[in-house]
């Protein structure tokens, strides 16, 4: 991230570029079992938003709908997702320009 001169500005630059890229809701598969999360690899969810700001000056969260359940869900980190179905071409490479940060170990 350009112009971004600490982890708050970084965290910041990061949550609205993925906010502003995503077209919401879309359509999700869990890739990796994560402690802190209820999802189990493969469990198809629906992300409907971005976690509040505050959530996510750490590592990226979303809001869920999966299966009747629309509301009481954590959010979930977005590393641990994979896009399951078609979606909108920015919305993709959000998500995977997301994937790659973590992978190469870029932290906040």
């Amino acid at each position: 991230m350009t112009d971004a001169y600490g982890p708050q500005e970084q965290a910041t630059g990061r949550y609205y570029y993925l906010q502003d890229r995503r077209e919401f809701p879309f359509t999700a598969v869990c890739a990796a079992r994560r402690q802190t999360s209820p999802l189990q690899v493969g469990d198809e969810v629906d992300v409907v938003a971005m976690a509040h700001e505050d959530e996510c000056e750490r590592e990226m969260f979303v809001a869920l709908r999966w299966g009747p359940r629309a509301v009481d869900l954590p959010a979930v980190p977005l590393a641990q997702l994979g896009i399951a179905q078609a979606a909108d071409e920015a919305t993709v490479q959000a998500v995977e320009d997301w994937h790659y940060w973590v992978a190469h170990g870029y932290r906040f």
